[in-house]
């Protein structure tokens, strides 16, 4: 499985990562860093349909992105139409970097979230050094004592963390958690397959005063008013953004559906 692959090259990347900075010098800058998050709770939960527009250069399961315009137009046209900002930091699969995370928060000031698979507290430390306002949880690759240690390490260093699911089993627990922003993955993590009645599905098991986020597969106006009429309090967009020419008049457009 290619959650398999991915997470054992982020194990080999984990220790090249702590030659460069040490996991106590690493801390070190985390506790003095003195930069206030901004609330991607907040953004999630204004009013109305919230979209978080995502920065990526590749993913398995497309291949390298076909992009249209430049990071920085495209962070500027996030900045006037977007509520927040996901950004891949995975490196081997995503060809994310922390390079491209911190570019992107020296333009734009809405909450970011770092996208990446995170399975060592020493990534949490580092996400809040680099300015992220948000870390991705994946019940998928982590255990109870796993989830529950770096959700709270998260909100001890004024981060928010979103915990991605994306089955009954993982939905249970993440509401056993108490987490505050679930994110469904309605991509099948064994075969790519794309189904949004996952979120469907999922939501259901929601209680009441979380935050919902849709992720994968929203690709045209229909896939936006389904996931709307379902109940979802954002949409996390990554291919058809990066692919799309004007990403600002597409979130525009799905905003107003």
């Amino acid at each position: 499985m290619i959650l398999d692959e991915i997470v054992a090259d982020k194990k080999k990347r984990l220790p090249q990562h702590k030659a460069r900075v040490s996991e106590e010098e690493m801390k070190r800058l985390a506790a003095a860093c003195d930069r206030e998050s901004v609330s991607f709770y907040g953004a999630v939960a204004r009013e109305g349909l919230s979209i978080i527009g995502e920065f990526k250069k590749a993913s398995p399961s497309h291949g390298r992105m076909d992009n249209k315009i430049e990071l920085t137009d495209r962070i500027d046209q996030y900045n006037a139409s977007v509520d927040a900002i996901s950004c891949l930091t995975e490196e081997d699969h995503f060809l994310g970097s922390v390079d491209y995370f911190k570019q992107i928060r020296g333009i734009s000031g809405l909450p970011m979230l770092r996208k990446d698979f995170i399975i060592d507290p020493y990534q949490i430390f580092e996400a809040k050094v680099i300015g992220a306002d948000c870390i991705l949880l994946i019940a998928a690759i982590l255990n109870d004592r796993e989830l529950k240690l770096f959700y709270e390490l998260a909100y001890d260093l004024g981060m928010d963390a979103l915990v991605e699911v994306h089955d009954e089993e993982e939905m249970m627990r993440a509401v056993g958690l108490d987490a505050k922003i679930i994110g469904v993955n309605n991509r099948n993590l064994k075969d790519f397959s794309i189904d949004l009645n996952t979120t469907k599905r999922l939501a259901q098991m929601a209680p009441e005063g979380t935050l919902l986020v849709s992720e994968s597969g929203v690709g045209k106006d229909q896939d936006v008013k389904f996931l709307k009429e379902v109940g979802v309090d954002a949409l996390l967009i990554g291919t058809v953004f990066m692919e799309a020419e004007d990403p600002r008049a597409l979130a525009q457009r799905w905003k107003r559906l």
